[in-house]
């Protein structure tokens, strides 16, 4: 289980591809990487990873051709940086929303509007899907748990404040940049319980 509340940014430093299978080696520095250990969870970009190996602050990742090509992961190159948390503790402090690190769709950023104290990122995302964002509610973007600003169609925006920007890659996403969508697991539940109601009614 993640919070949403990113720790920090990480370079990935060599990317080992085979054949539908990849292995991202990131350095993950200071509190990163301390009493990591094996098997433990970290989210890239809001994606849950396994660790596999750790060498110092170099630590390995193995990303199976699902996660590749259902998530923003398998655009990324050596020298990409990803948005890094680690996974929650029992007693964690809970800043953001509960996450569980399942990407549900990549979504794609329409328009970046910056004024001198924070940025606004519109997304779009599949038509059929935007019922799962309501404005004010959450939702997990790139491992960020962010309050919904607007939606418009089947596009969405959020507001972002300084420490975001400084903390997450927010701070130099481009028009065009492809972003992992997470929905707020409870908002999914309630539309789809609301929707199966109403359609059990109208056959009746």
């Amino acid at each position: 289980m993640f919070t949403g509340i990113v720790q920090g940014m990480a370079e990935i430093v060599s990317i080992d591809k085979r054949d539908k299978f990849q292995t991202h080696t990131l350095k993950l520095p200071g509190a990163l990487s301390q009493g990591l250990d094996i098997g433990a969870s970290v989210a890239h970009n809001g994606c849950c990873l396994t660790v596999t190996k750790i060498s110092g602050e170099l630590v390995d990742f193995d990303l199976m051709q699902a996660t590749l090509s259902l998530t923003n992961l398998g655009e990324l190159e050596p020298g990409s940086r990803v948005n890094i948390e680690r996974a929650a503790k029992f007693g964690d402090e809970i800043g953001g929303h509960s996450m569980s690190g399942h990407i549900s769709l990549v979504g794609e950023v329409t328009e970046v509007i910056d004024t001198p104290n924070n940025r606004t990122i519109w997304f779009e995302v599949p038509a059929e899907k935007i019922k799962y964002v309501l404005a004010k509610g959450y939702i997990g973007l790139d491992g960020c748990s962010l309050t919904i600003g607007e939606v418009e169609g089947n596009r969405f925006s959020v507001h972002l404040i300084p420490e975001t920007l400084q903390r997450t890659l927010f701070g130099e996403r481009q028009v065009g940049d492809k972003i992992n969508v997470e929905f707020d697991p409870q908002t999914q539940a309630i539309v789809d319980t609301v929707e199966r109601v109403l359609a059990q009614k109208a056959m009746i």
